[in-house]
């Protein structure tokens, strides 16, 4: 592949600056430094600069072109073509997605940006209860305390509109909790679980309320969450049809499916179902496995459907990996990723190039992708 890079910039902070590591790159970008080291050992879109010490460093121009991949990728561009879009770009194009990267986001509602704050400081009784709420309150210390946000801030900012699902969760308000979740037609999988459903999940997990019987807010939450996707996914299926495309279920679209499983104990696989719906609305074809599967009836599902890939997709620490053992050592070309945010969890993995580990939900979509795509 030929990289139409402009020659670099001759004098100046840029010639003198050390460059950015790929950690810090990650996090600018919001991907995994997996994800960074793939993209350059597949498309060569890795970091150029060198300091004293051969360290490899991203100028600002590397930057640049990351983020153009980034937002290729994003809207559904398959990845090889996204980096060589990237490689190619102009001087002109990569200042405008640092521009647009550096540019800051839609100024928060009132009391958007005091809420969690608020949440903070103020202990969970320090004021009478809310009408509808006095069956449930947070208990001191069980994780931050209720926004009190209106669910107005659905249309404001990301981390207002986490506080408002959580808060209505709590309330075990169902209906407020499915409007808060609901995706858009055009709205993305990815960046609604990335950015609200599983921030949301994991502060009502931290919280300890009392609660009256029946009255669960992880079941409210989960119950809203699962139905958003289903939604969003029967949509965009009918909408594909509508528009001349095979049905979900023709073999055309089963040719090269992903199957995802969850860790064998994780009783809400949320963000199995997420990454299901980020495939499908990037026009890729997953399903995933629940109910009980044991590693033996596991490998006749593999078996039975020949799955382009297979993902483990689960928010545990350390979850059981004898599914991935078994599948390697019986499908050994099978391009396995395994969603793995611990280090220590990683090294229990099989050690072959068919066996991938993330660390984020961002990685795992783009490496499901690379293979499909």
């Amino acid at each position: 592949m030929t990289s139409s890079r402009p020659a670099p910039h001759g004098g100046g902070s840029r010639a003198s600056s050390p460059g950015l590591a790929v950690a810090a790159v990650a996090r600018r970008l919001g991907v995994a430094p997996a994800t960074l080291r793939t993209w350059d050992r597949r498309y060569g879109l890795g970091p150029s600069a060198r300091t004293a010490g051969s360290h490899r460093r991203y100028t600002p121009e590397d930057v640049a072109r990351l983020l153009v991949m980034r937002r290729l990728t994003l809207e559904g561009v398959a990845p090889v073509d996204a980096a060589k879009a990237a490689l190619d770009a102009g001087v002109e194009e990569l200042e405008e997605a640092t521009e647009e990267a550096a540019a800051p986001g839609p100024e928060p509602a009132d009391g958007d940006d005091a809420a969690p704050e608020a949440e903070r400081a103020a202990p969970a009784d320090s004021e009478a209860p809310r009408a509808g709420r006095g069956h449930l309150r947070a208990l001191p210390g069980g994780g931050e305390g209720s926004s009190g946000a209106p669910s107005h801030v659905a249309g404001g900012s990301a981390s207002g509109r986490v506080s408002a699902v959580v808060d209505a969760a709590i309330a075990y308000d169902q209906a407020t909790c499915d409007d808060l979740l609901a995706i858009p037609a055009q709205g993305d999988p990815a960046v609604w679980w990335t950015e609200i459903a599983e921030p949301a999940w994991q502060r009502v997990a931290q919280r300890t309320v009392l609660a009256g019987p029946g009255a669960v807010p992880e079941v409210v939450l989960a119950t809203a969450a699962l139905r958003a996707l289903r939604d969003f996914t029967e949509a965009f299926e009918r909408a594909m049809v509508a528009g001349g495309a095979p049905p979900a279920n023709h073999p055309s679209r089963m040719r090269k499916i992903v199957l995802i499983f969850a860790a064998p104990d994780e009783v809400v696989p949320l963000s199995a179902h997420a990454l299901a719906a980020a495939l499908t609305a990037k026009g890729a074809t997953a399903r995933i496995v629940t109910g009980p599967a044991s590693t033996h009836r596991s490998l006749e599902l593999v078996t039975m459907v020949r799955p382009a890939a297979l993902v483990l997709a689960t928010a545990q620490r350390r979850p059981d990996l004898d599914l991935i053992h078994a599948v390697h050592d019986g499908f050994a070309e099978l391009p396995v990723i395994v969603s793995l945010r611990r280090d220590d969890a990683a090294s229990e993995l099989p050690l072959a190039a068919t066996v991938q580990r993330v660390r984020s939900f961002t990685a795992m979509l783009h490496e499901a992708l690379a293979v499909v795509t």
